[in-house]
């Protein structure tokens, strides 16, 4: 965290790591070790189906300003996003009464089509956009064959927060794979940022997983650079 605050970021997001989203530390103390650095937490990632309640109590004492379930997980029928979408409006009215938001972070399954309809226009239409929000991947919805300006500008104000790193000019067969420093692969960030920035966007958050030829530290100051 500190090797990320000497590269200029000053706002981070969390996750629901093997320590919590607190990373072993109270809420307050992590709050307070990572203000300390110059940085505050606009979000975290976390478990919605273990011990949410408590959660989204502990991050709206801390001023966190979203809670993003992770992962659905690909599933067996459409009906079951509709499902899906239910949940999310119940946790999002939980976050609400809190003062807080709630959302959903992508991958690329949400943007493949099944029988021509993409889940990701059910998990849009079946959720309350007063109570659930989304956080666009654009490199999963480029790495499933989609435009990202394309669902930007389909739902406008519906992405209120995203994960950028760019895709490689030379793609291998495993997606996660194929995450490299911004800039260095082929998406048209000027393209994205400006149609994310005129559609409400409000929270960039750079993501990138690790590839041969670099590590954590270089991508983090290479993207702060970018």
């Amino acid at each position: 965290l500190q090797k990320v605050a000497s590269a200029g970021y000053t706002q981070i997001e969390s996750y629901d790591g093997p320590n919590g989203m607190w990373w072993g530390m109270g809420a307050k103390e992590f709050k307070n070790f990572v203000g300390d650095l110059g940085m505050t937490i606009t979000s975290s990632h976390c478990d919605i189906f273990k011990d949410f309640e408590q959660k989204v109590e502990e991050a709206a004492s801390i001023g966190v300003k979203y809670l993003i379930c992770p992962w659905l997980g690909k599933q067996d029928n459409l009906d079951k996003y509709k499902t899906a979408a239910e949940d999310f409006n119940k946790k999002g009215e939980m976050c609400h009464k809190n003062g807080i938001g709630f959302g959903y972070h992508n991958h690329a399954y949400s943007f493949e089509a099944v029988d021509g309809i993409y889940p990701q226009d059910i998990l849009m239409h079946e959720t309350d956009s007063s109570l659930v929000t989304f956080e666009m991947d654009m490199y999963w919805v480029h790495a499933a064959g989609e435009k990202i300006e394309k669902w930007l500008n389909k739902y406008k104000n519906r992405f209120k927060l995203c994960h950028i790193k760019d895709f490689s000019r030379h793609p291998v067969i495993d997606n996660s794979l194929n995450s490299v420093d911004l800039g260095k692969g082929v998406i048209d960030w000027n393209s994205a940022l400006k149609t994310a920035f005129k559609n409400g966007m409000e929270y960039f958050i750079v993501e990138q997983e690790a590839y041969p030829g670099t590590t954590p530290v270089d991508a983090i100051r290479a993207n702060a650079a970018f």
